[in-house]
Parts: structure tokens; sequence; C-alpha cells
């Protein structure tokens, strides 16, 4: 084999198969492969963008490559690659945390390889030791940083998306403790540059065993989550079948605007029923993905779902924003809800 082929798949195959393992592990695998490449992406923009600034930031401050390694890339290459967590935590890419992880590996392995690929053209002439370390170390420790930033992210936010959708507040410092971890995690490993074998060694058996722990954490707590869920929005079905809802806060405040829509009140009230019924199903459908239910979950996903969600839109476009929002808000709607439903959607459309 070419010997430049061969430094190229020792830079780029390590963090691709970990990626593929997370991936493969994941017990509900939300994340399609066209999600992942997205991811991917983003990161590699991430890796572009560093690479222009570290030129600024040599021009204009007086940094040897020694402190630049150790103080500025992390700092700089962590809060790039942080920024492509924001956006997507910000378009509600995310339910649970193994999704949060697995998301900031893909955006860290796409920052890596542009980056192995770039040092690769660089110096080609470099022997295969370079390649092993930049391949099971490097590699896997961007990916790594950027999914525990997420996974952080994650942690923090759970409470947040436990409100209503309406009342959902992109905090940015919830990302702070994540990006700490991850320029940490970033400006250890490019801290000890005379011993780059332990480094990698202790990269690429630290990073993978940590995210299998928060993998196996987050199943657990995803369950739990959905069971809860499902739960609670089939008593709140239940209610408004039996006119219980009606007498609480929420079912008084939805009546008072159906009454003021005037014709459109009973459209209203049917948008409301079949909103909690398919988060409903999605939860039930997310279950049945866990439990390996196959035949039920095409059942939840089936004709009937889909004419739901058909008459669920026609209903928005007749309603408006404005009344859809101010509903949701009564109803109190997580945004893990409509994730929830956003998923349920596309298993219908696929």
């Amino acid at each position: 084999m070419d010997p430049f082929i061969l430094k190229g798949l020792i830079a780029c195959v390590p963090v691709l198969t970990v990626l593929a393992a997370f991936v493969v592990l994941d017990v509900f695998k939300l994340m399609k492969p066209w999600e992942v490449l997205e991811l991917m992406a983003g990161g590699a923009v991430a890796a572009a963008l560093a690479f222009l600034a570290s030129g600024g930031l040599f021009d204009a401050f007086p940094l040897d490559v020694s402190n630049y390694s150790q103080v500025g890339a992390p700092i700089l290459e962590e809060s790039l690659k942080g920024l492509i967590v924001v956006a997507v935590f910000a378009t509600n890419r995310v339910g649970y945390l193994v999704d949060a992880a697995i998301s900031g590996f893909a955006i860290g392995a796409g920052f890596s390889l542009i980056e192995n690929l770039f040092y690769l053209r660089l110096f080609s002439d470099a022997g295969l030791g370079l390649w092993l370390v930049r391949g099971f170390g490097t590699a896997i420790m961007h990916g790594g940083a950027t999914a525990i930033l997420a996974a952080t992210a994650q942690l923090l936010f759970v409470p947040s998306l436990k409100r209503a959708a309406s009342g959902f507040f992109l905090n940015p410092l919830f990302f702070l403790p994540g990006l700490a971890a991850a320029i940490a995690l970033h400006a250890g490993f490019n801290h000890f540059p005379k011993t780059p074998l332990i480094d990698m060694v202790v990269i690429a058996v630290v990073v993978p065993a940590v995210l299998l722990i928060l993998f196996a954490a987050g199943d657990v707590f995803a369950r739990r989550w959905l069971a809860e869920d499902e739960d609670a929005h089939e008593h709140l079905l239940a209610a408004m079948q039996s006119g219980a809802f009606a007498q609480t806060p929420g079912g008084q405040a939805i009546a008072s605007l159906a009454s003021r829509l005037g014709p459109q009140g009973p459209q209203l009230q049917e948008y409301v029923r079949l909103h909690v019924e398919l988060v409903a199903r999605a939860e039930a459908s997310l279950l049945a993905l866990e439990a390996h239910e196959a035949a039920r979950r095409r059942r939840l996903a089936g004709a009937e779902a889909k004419a739901a969600f058909e008459r669920l839109h026609a209903l928005e476009s007749a309603l408006g924003r404005t009344v859809v929002m101010a509903v949701r808000q009564h109803l109190r709607f997580s945004r893990n809800d409509l994730w929830e439903m956003h998923e349920l959607e596309e298993d219908v459309a696929g």
C-alpha cells in the first residue's frame, strides 16, 4: 500500500470507527445517517474557521507554537465546535443524552478529519508514529471533548426541557461547564508533547469508556422519562374524554380561548385533542422502538398517524401561529414533546 494512503487511513479511520460504533450502540437509533453527516460537515466548517482564525492570532499576538497549542488552540477550537453544538440545541435536534453525545462526537469527528487531512498534506513526510497519535489520540480527543460538551449541556437543559415550550429559554450559561471540560481535556492532551504515545493510549481508552457510561445512563434515563411522559399524556387524554380537564386552569383557559374564536372554537378543541394524542403516540412509538417491538411501532406510525398529522397541520394553518402557541402554553408541551412528535412524523413520512 502507498505510504501516503496508509498514513491517511491511520489518521482518519479510528475516529470514524468509534463514531460508527456509538451510532450502532444507540438503543433508540434516532440519529439518521444524513444527520450524522450534517453534523460532521458542521465540524469541518469549524475546523476551516479555526485554521483561518489561528493565522490571525499568530499575526496579532506574540504567541509561540507551544503556548498556542496548550492555551490558544483548546479555547479557540472548542469554542468553534461549541457554536455548532449551540445550533443543534437551538434547532431542537436532540432529545436525549445519547443523541447529544453522538451529535457532539460527530461534530468533533468532522473537525478532526479536516485537521488531520490538512496536516497530512503539510507533513506528508512524517513517520507513521505521528499519524498513529493523531488518528487514535487527537481525533478521538476532538470527538470526545465535543461529546462531553453536548452531553453536559443536555443534562443541564433537562429542567428547562420539562417546562412549557413557550417558556423555554436557550440559556448560554448551560453550555459553559461543558465547554470548560472540553477545553480542559484538549489542553491536557496538548500539555504533554513529550509523551504522545501515553497521551494517545489514555485518550483512546478513557474517552470511549466515559461515553459508554454516558450512553448507559442516558438509556436508563430516556426509558424512565418516556414512560413517565406517556403516562402523563394518557392521563391527560382520559381527563379530556371524561370532562375533568375542562375544570382545570388549562382547560378553562382553552375553553375561554375557544369561545372567543367563535366558529373556529370546535377546531381549537380538535387541535388540542389531536396534539395530545400524537404526543402520546410518539412516546409509545419510541418505547416500542427501545423494546424492539417492530410490529407495534409500524402500527403506531401507520396510515392513522399520517392522517392525524395532515389534519393537525391543516388545523394549525386555520388557527394561526398565535393561537397555536397560546394553546401549547396551556397544555405545557415541552420541547422534548415536540421533538418526539417530529421523530414520529419523520417515521410516518419515511
